[in-house]
């Protein structure tokens, strides 16, 4: 049976002539990939890239949205409501989960090692990129969470009190408004916390922004990205 992979054509940003790292950064919901790119950019104020590492922005499969009122949106996974006090939807994490590693293998199979691949996301990108690197890919360089958060049941906790060796965990970086109405600064701050207190190590960064980040959290991500994967 041919794969099942999925995820809506990926939006490659590569400035050098051949790269040596990737950086995977999922969109928030409703997004996608080519709409987060514009955005980065617009922030930035010119095309954000590095000369060694490949830029990929994947694009969530289009899927009934609850809080959208079940309305087809591009989002990573359904949930009930934009709150962490709910269950979490596994079978819709999961499914992205799938086609996500996929990708990440395509890496892999083109002489990407894990451990030059940071992974990170915006939102819903962001919790979705948790799960993805805390649950399946512990041996990535890297995870961002910008304006995220998980559900306080979440498995990605359970599965993470569940590793023997703490230090073998990926370091994260978060970053949060806190003027942010949609997203609250205190749900991205509880899982952080919740997160480091199961041994993942981490900085956390706050901004005077609302959903949405700008070109100071950028720089400092930028940094951040060349530590984990610095030219080689």
């Amino acid at each position: 049976m041919g794969s099942k992979f999925r995820v809506l054509p990926r939006i490659i940003s590569q400035s050098g002539p051949k790269s040596s790292a990737s950086l995977i950064w999922l969109h928030g919901s409703g997004d996608t990939g080519s709409g987060l790119l514009e955005w980065i950019n617009m922030v930035w104020k010119e095309d954000f890239k590095f000369p060694h590492i490949k830029l990929i922005f994947p694009s969530a499969d289009p899927i009934p949205y609850t809080p959208n009122n079940g309305q087809v949106s591009t989002v990573w996974f359904d949930r009930g409501q934009i709150s962490p006090f709910v269950p979490e939807n596994l079978p819709s994490i999961d499914a992205s989960a799938t086609k996500l590693n996929e990708l990440i293998q395509a890496e892999v199979d083109g002489g990407i090692p894990l451990s030059r691949i940071v992974i990170g996301g915006f939102s819903m990108g962001g919790a979705m990129a948790l799960h993805l690197v805390y649950r399946y890919q512990r041996q990535v360089a890297g995870c961002f969470a910008l304006s995220s958060f998980l559900n306080r049941d979440s498995l990605v906790y359970k599965e993470v009190e569940n590793v023997q060796d703490k230090s073998s965990l990926p370091p994260l970086l978060q970053c949060h408004g806190t003027r942010d109405e949609l997203v609250l600064f205190d749900w991205g701050a509880e899982t952080f916390r919740t997160l480091t207190n199961l041994g993942i190590s981490g900085e956390f960064q706050e901004f005077n922004v609302f959903h949405e980040f700008n070109k100071q959290e950028m720089t400092l991500l930028r940094e951040w990205i060349l530590n984990r994967l610095p030219p080689d």
